[in-house]
């Protein structure tokens, strides 16, 4: 099992994020959409400070055009790519597999929508494959409280383990006189606000 006691070096983490798109992430019962937001923006936000690579992974609308990711992810991240997917498990995609092994880091941050499906089947999969695995809760969204904790307790239960967006900006804040540091506050002080 994975150990995930010690902290999060952004030196040796990517993030995932899987079905942050229009027609899906507005379905999310957890946490309000306006919050949902602020999260994703704030992880894609650390993701730029502190140069940790992001994959981003979508599914074809019901009308089969291409996923229409929320702002926030370009809002934070810049340019990036979308890997369409036609499975449940981004890491069960190949290219998305490759994209992420290709990073040679091995902690994984998950957000996404839903817990119960795209974020726990990417966090299994990357459990079983030695990954460190942190599923971010307040840039998450599931359908009910009931079966987003079942989710969130058997992604656990494989060694995983849960972090807050606020949490892990204090976390890798580091010393406050440097300007990444100062970009982490911000982004806790924004989570703390919202």
């Amino acid at each position: 099992m994975p150990k995930t006691s010690s902290r999060i070096d952004p030196r040796d983490t990517l993030l995932l994020f899987v079905d942050l798109q229009a027609g899906i992430f507005e379905l999310s019962q957890t946490i309000s959409v306006d919050r949902l937001k602020k999260g994703v923006l704030g992880l894609a936000k650390l993701a730029t400070i502190f140069g940790m690579p992001a994959v981003v992974s979508g599914v074809a609308g019901e009308d089969g055009a291409a996923p229409r990711m929320i702002p926030q992810l370009a809002d934070g991240l810049g340019e990036y790519v979308v890997h369409q997917r036609t499975v449940a498990d981004s890491l069960r995609n190949g290219a998305i597999a490759a994209a992420v092994k290709a990073t040679r880091r091995r902690t994984l941050l998950i957000s996404g929508v839903s817990s119960e499906v795209a974020v726990q089947l990417a966090a299994l999969t990357a459990a079983d494959l030695g990954y460190r695995v942190f599923v971010a809760v307040d840039a998450c969204g599931g359908m009910s409280e009931r079966t987003e904790q079942a989710a969130i307790q058997r992604i656990i239960h494989t060694g995983g383990a849960t972090v807050s967006v606020m949490t892990l900006a204090g976390e890798l804040a580091g010393d406050f006189h440097t300007a990444p540091a100062q970009a982490a506050i911000g982004i806790l002080y924004d989570m703390a606000k919202a």
